[in-house]
């Protein structure tokens, strides 16, 4: 496990990258409570799917840019000029199916608001409203899907999302604190139990 000069214990998944360590510093494992924070980790979690995160973390702000600061009612409307202009984008992941899947992914964001009132209440729903508190020894011995996660694919997926796997829908978990999946060594497990 790679340390920086503050010496604090950190998940195995951690290098050098002060991206990275930021990111697991402050925001992932953290429980999310907001709605577009929500819709930004779910356009990038589709968009991480068959690539490393760090590519995705070291693109966020151009991400950010590109999609309207991840504004679900922006991103619904997008029509296929719009598509080919991210196209071009050499900042962002350029993948014809994951922009498209994006716009579609927006629509129905929208309208999972608008059936349950918010998105974080619809998405807790499949953890009954509390974090998952996991005490994994190592990365190895962390799941990269769930019942949880086979669940919320299976539902996301009826509502017309797209790139939600079951895998990736775990991932979004540990991001968005709906799981605790530090490992029991990392100084942020127990801060976050």
């Amino acid at each position: 496990m790679f340390l920086p000069s503050d010496d604090l214990p950190r998940c195995g998944w951690v290098h050098a990258d002060p991206i990275e360590i930021a990111y697991h510093d402050t925001e992932w494992g953290v429980p999310l409570h907001c709605d577009l924070k929500h819709f930004e980790f779910i356009i990038l979690d589709g968009f991480q799917s068959g690539l490393s995160w760090i590519t995705i973390l070291r693109k966020r702000e151009n991400f950010r840019a590109a999609f309207d600061g991840f504004d679900p009612e922006a991103i619904a409307r997008y029509d296929e000029a719009k598509h080919q202009e991210l196209l071009q984008d050499a900042g962002i992941v350029r993948n014809r199916l994951k922009i498209a899947a994006a716009t579609r992914n927006a629509q129905a964001f929208l309208q999972v608001q608008e059936t349950f009132g918010s998105f974080d209440r619809y998405i807790w729903q499949f953890v009954n409203g509390e974090t998952v508190q996991n005490a994994w020894p190592t990365l190895a011995d962390a799941p990269t899907r769930t019942a949880a996660s086979d669940a919320m694919s299976k539902d996301l997926k009826q509502r017309g999302f797209k790139f939600v796997g079951t895998t990736i829908c775990y991932a979004y978990m540990q991001a968005a604190g709906l799981v605790n999946d530090h490992t029991v060594d990392c100084f942020r497990h127990q801060e976050l139990t």
